[in-house]
């Protein structure tokens, strides 16, 4: 089966109430590291509260790092970051800050399929999946949370922020559907200005 046929076969498989899956275009990721992001989101406030030394940390959609790296920074030389995005040369890119920036050994990074993100070694072994702008972008929603589900620890949590301009109130609470019906229990949504933001806990999976 082609990839197009995949992705045929999988529209009706986002939810109810979803747009169209929007990708943004490679060259994008040179804005998304801008200071000037730095100033308006900055990626502590958005994940800190969330990951602690140590942690195994999940970074679907990564780009060039915007988030990889700070997340590398707080998980420390004994944590490990998953970063995978579908764009050889956004994974290329990050690799090269990583190194530059000293932290290559704590970041696993790789490429991965439109519908497999390709990391059944690490199954059960996540603390923390990051989805930050990305959930919107996957064609297979369900099927995407379906394996953050089988990547994370039984106490493990997803966080999901999506951009309020972009994603409208509706669609984000369809996004959350696709979340419940995949067994995450939503905690709850912090406030942080115009974000789309939850915090879920990981389905326990028989």
């Amino acid at each position: 089966m082609t990839e197009n046929q995949n992705l045929k076969n999988n529209e009706g498989a986002r939810g109810a109430g979803l747009p169209d899956p929007h990708r943004c275009p490679w060259l994008v990721q040179y804005m998304l590291i801008s200071p000037l992001r730095k100033i308006m989101e900055p990626a502590n406030r958005l994940v800190g509260p969330y990951v602690n030394p140590g942690m195994t940390v999940l970074d679907p959609g990564c780009g060039f790092g915007y988030i990889s790296l700070p997340l590398a920074r707080i998980v420390g030389p004994e944590g490990r970051v998953i970063a995978v995005d579908i764009e050889p040369r956004a994974v290329a890119r990050l690799q090269r800050r990583a190194r530059q920036a000293g932290l290559a050994e704590r970041i696993f990074a790789q490429t991965c399929a439109s519908e497999d993100l390709g990391l059944a070694a690490y199954s059960g072994q996540v603390d923390v999946a990051t989805v930050i702008h990305t959930l919107h972008e996957f064609t297979n929603i369900p099927g995407f949370l379906s394996q953050v589900a089988a990547l994370l620890k039984p106490t493990g949590r997803l966080l999901v922020v999506e951009p309020l301009g972009h994603v409208k109130p509706a669609h984000f609470e369809a996004e959350l559907n696709c979340c419940r019906n995949a067994g995450f229990r939503e905690l709850y949504r912090p406030s942080l200005g115009r974000k789309n933001m939850a915090s879920l806990l990981a389905p326990t999976l028989g």
